[in-house]
């Protein structure tokens, strides 16, 4: 594993938002949502998430994430993702999101 400095780190816009909207994804390769995400000042974006094998559409809306936001846009077959859902692969390679335990506003950055 490479180290990096404190400043590479501070590079990486690691932010909180809201999801408003999540959709199915038909056209994705591997099962897939669209997420609809308020990054408060930052904006609202969208990004592809794999992510339905532990969650549904209902419990998703509503709740925080924590997003990469300053990744160039990605072509992911007729949809543009905007920014990156945290999350880890449990023991079947199924993600999981990274978890905010107690709200914090749209957009604040991890620290």
């Amino acid at each position: 594993m490479d180290t990096i400095t404190w400043h590479d780190f501070e590079k990486v816009a690691l932010h909180a938002g809201t999801i408003l909207e999540v959709a199915d994804f038909p056209e994705a390769r591997k099962p897939a949502y669209k997420v609809k995400v308020d990054f408060g000042p930052l904006g609202i974006k969208w990004s592809s998430a794999q992510i339905t094998k532990h969650y549904s559409k209902e419990e998703l809306t509503g709740r925080q994430i924590l997003g990469v936001i300053n990744f160039p846009e990605k072509q992911i077959a007729n949809f543009k993702s905007q920014f990156l859902i945290t999350g880890l692969a449990d023991d079947n390679g199924d993600i999981v999101l990274a978890a905010i335990d107690k709200p914090v506003p749209n957009g604040s950055k991890l620290i």
